[in-house]
Order: structure tokens, then C-alpha cells, then sequence
């Protein structure tokens, strides 16, 4: 074995590794943020039926009805704003998870950690982002992996509607994807399709 191959190899084992831990950091990093918080009410197989708590979402409007631009447009802007684009500089821990109403003007929503109030929040900078106040509900949801797209979005849409009309079970038209990963966790990943019940 030349001295180059022994060299690329040790730099590939390394590589390798730094990657590995990167993933794992950031798997554990995900999971043990605060999250909007539920209660299942009944399971069925392929989704389930929950109950949402009350909380408070920032959130902003985006001219898009195209997954891709809205949550990298979106996340850019409510990012910014928990990063310290607001009136007192100061940063808010990230939630999980982002949600993006299935729209033709989509709605991109981080949950507000529980220590603020609609009061106690800080202005925001950009006068576009909004304070919304989501009452409790009822939601029924489908989980899928990988990375989420408008055609795996639509996919699952179609199959969380087909198998509560099999189970008669009345909904809205809205919907919304929930996303739970940080952009630079490749592994693991998980998303959601929920709807609101009628």
C-alpha cells in the first residue's frame, strides 16, 4: 500500500467519523428541544388521532405555493428573528417542530418556547412576521421520512385523506406539513402531514 493510498484512506476514516458524531449531535439536538405538545387519542394503523395544547406560534405569510421556496423564504425569516432580529438583539431557542400550511399563500409557524408571552416576545424587526395565538385542537397526522417535497407531500396528503374517509372520519382543508430536523441532520429524519377535524 503506497504512502498516498494509506494517507486518503486515514483522511476518509476521519471524514467518515466527523460525520458520524456530526449526526449524532444533531439527532439528539432535535429530540430534546421543546416541541407542541399532544396527547394521541386513538391510534390507527398508518395515523393517529391528537389532541393539541393552546400554544403561540411567530409566523409569516409567503406568495408561494411551492414547498421549497416557502420554508427556505420562511425559515430565512423567522430564523433571523430568533437569532436576534428584534428589537432587543436577543436569540430564542429554536422549537421543533417548523409547520407550513398547505396553502396557495403558505404560512411558515415556529413554536414560541413556553417562558414568553404574546407580551413578553420581542418585536420583531421585519414588520411581517406575526404573533398567533393557536388555540387547543384536534388533528389527525401522518408521519413520513426522508426529505420532505411537494410530490412526497401530496403523496401523503392523499393517503392520510383516503384512510379517514375509509374510517368516516370528518376533516377540514387544513393541512399542514411539520418538519422536525435541522437542515444539516441527513439521517433519521421525520415529517408529518396533519389536518385539522371538524
Amino acid at each position: 500500500m503506497t504512502l498516498f493510498l494509506k494517507t486518503f484512506l486515514i483522511i476518509l476514516g476521519v471524514l467518515f467519523l466527523l460525520f458520524v458524531g456530526s449526526q449524532i449531535y444533531f439527532y439528539r439536538s432535535s429530540r430534546i428541544i421543546e416541541g407542541y405538545k399532544y396527547s394521541v387519542t386513538k391510534a390507527y394503523e398508518g395515523f393517529e388521532i391528537r389532541k393539541y395544547e393552546a400554544s403561540l406560534f411567530t409566523s409569516v405569510k409567503l406568495d408561494t405555493d411551492t414547498y421549497k421556496q416557502a420554508s427556505s423564504k420562511g425559515f430565512a425569516i423567522l430564523g433571523g428573528y430568533i437569532f436576534g432580529k428584534n428589537e432587543k438583539k436577543e436569540q430564542i431557542s429554536m422549537t421543533s417542530p417548523v409547520a407550513l400550511s398547505l396553502e396557495e399563500e403558505m404560512t411558515i409557524m415556529f413554536l414560541v418556547p413556553k417562558k414568553f408571552t404574546k407580551e413578553t416576545l420581542p418585536k420583531p424587526e421585519n414588520s411581517e412576521i406575526q404573533f398567533i395565538e393557536v388555540p387547543e385542537k384536534k388533528m389527525a397526522a401522518i408521519t413520513f421520512g426522508g426529505w420532505a417535497s411537494d410530490k412526497k407531500i401530496e403523496k401523503y396528503r392523499l393517503q392520510l385523506m383516503a384512510m379517514l374517509d375509509n374510517k368516516a372520519i370528518k376533516y377540514s382543508n387544513k393541512f399542514s406539513v411539520l418538519g422536525y430536523n435541522s437542515p444539516f441532520e441527513l439521517l433519521s429524519r421525520k415529517n408529518e402531514i396533519v389536518v385539522e377535524l371538524e
